[in-house]
C-alpha cells in the first residue's frame, strides 16, 4: 500500500525559470543597425556645428555705437577700431581696443562694453582744449593740462581761445618741448579765471616764459598785466577797477604790476619811471 508522507507548508520549492536562450541577429542585420547608428551620429554632429557656425555668426561685432564725441567725428573714431568689426564679441579683448582710442591727443578717456548679441558701444571723453599754444608762426590746441591736442586750423575756428606764449624755448630744427611748469602756470590761470567767462572774453594772451609770473594782455587794452601765479581772477578785477584812475595819472601804460597785495606798480610806456598807486578803491569782485 502506498505511503504519502504530510507536506510541510514551510517548505517552499524554489521558482527556477528555463534558461532563455539568447536570440542571435544575423550578421547583415547587425550592420545595417551600426551603420543607422553611425548616420545618427555624423547627422547629430552636423546639425550641432550649423548651429554652432549660426550662434558664431550671431555673435560677430556689426554694430558700433559712439557717444560723447564732440570734435571728433564718428568717422575718425571708427578708424581709431578698425577691425573691430567682424570680431567674436565674446572672445574680443575690448582693453586692446581703447588703448588704441587712446592713442589719439584728442581722446583723454574712453570706456567700450559688449551690448549682445552683436554691438560694441564706445563712449569717448574728449580733451578740453582751453588755449591756442603759439609756438613761432604755429598755433595748436592745448587742454587743461597743458598737452597739445591738434594743430590750429579752419575747422577749429568756432573756438574763442585766448593764446598762450613761452610755453617752450625756440630751438632750431627741433620739435619745441613744452615746460611743465610754464604750462601749468597758463592751466592754472585760465582755470581759474574761467570761472567769470566775462573776464575770460576779454583776456587775448597770457605769456608764461617766467614760470612764476604770468602776463596778460586784454582785449582793446594797450597796457600788459603782470599777475604773478596765483589769485590771477582777483587781480585781474582789482585791475578793471582801477584802469580809469591809472589811465587818469599814467596816460600810456606800458605795463602794470598786481603780484603785490597792497600796491600797484606802473611802468609808463615812454619812459623809465615806474610809478605806483595804492588801490583807491575796493576793486569789482562781482
Amino acid at each position: 500500500m502506498p505511503v504519502t508522507a504530510p507536506s510541510d507548508r514551510r517548505f517552499r520549492r524554489a521558482h527556477v525559470k528555463p534558461a532563455r536562450h539568447r536570440r542571435q541577429w544575423p550578421a547583415r542585420i547587425a550592420r545595417s543597425v551600426r551603420a543607422g547608428l553611425v548616420v545618427v551620429v555624423v547627422a547629430g554632429g552636423g546639425y550641432y556645428a550649423a548651429h554652432a557656425a549660426v550662434e558664431a555668426r550671431a555673435l560677430t561685432v556689426t554694430t558700433i555705437r559712439i557717444r560723447g564725441t564732440h570734435h571728433l567725428a564718428e568717422g575718425e573714431v571708427l578708424a581709431l577700431v578698425d577691425g573691430l568689426r567682424g570680431q567674436h564679441i565674446l572672445t574680443v579683448d575690448l582693453r586692446d581696443w581703447r588703448e588704441r582710442l587712446l592713442a589719439s591727443p584728442w581722446v583723454g578717456d574712453a570706456a567700450l562694453r559688449r551690448v549682445l548679441p552683436s554691438t560694441i558701444e564706445i563712449v569717448v571723453q574728449e580733451r578740453q582744449p582751453m588755449a591756442l599754444a603759439r609756438f613761432g608762426g604755429d598755433l595748436y590746441l592745448m587742454d587743461d593740462d597743458g598737452r597739445v591736442i591738434d594743430e590750429y586750423g579752419p575747422n577749429y575756428a568756432a573756438l574763442d581761445l585766448p593764446i598762450v606764449d613761452g610755453l617752450a624755448d625756440a630751438a632750431a630744427g627741433r620739435a619745441p618741448e613744452i615746460d611743465p611748469l610754464r604750462a601749468q602756470l597758463a592751466a592754472r590761470a585760465i582755470a581759474e579765471i574761467a570761472a567769470r567767462p566775462d573776464v575770460l572774453a576779454r583776456v587775448s594772451q597770457i605769456d608764461v616764459r617766467n614760470p612764476h609770473d604770468a602776463v596778460v594782455a586784454l582785449d582793446s587794452d594797450t597796457a600788459v598785466l603782470h599777475v604773478g601765479e596765483e589769485r590771477f581772477l582777483e587781480r585781474l578785477q582789482t585791475y578793471f577797477g582801477l584802469a580809469e584812475a591809472l589811465r587818469a595819472r599814467v596816460p600810456d601804460i606800458a605795463y602794470v604790476d598786481l603780484r603785490f597785495a597792497d600796491r600797484v606798480y606802473v611802468r609808463p610806456a615812454s619812459g623809465s619811471r615806474r610809478a605806483s598807486s595804492r588801490p583807491a578803491a575796493e576793486p569789482d569782485r562781482h
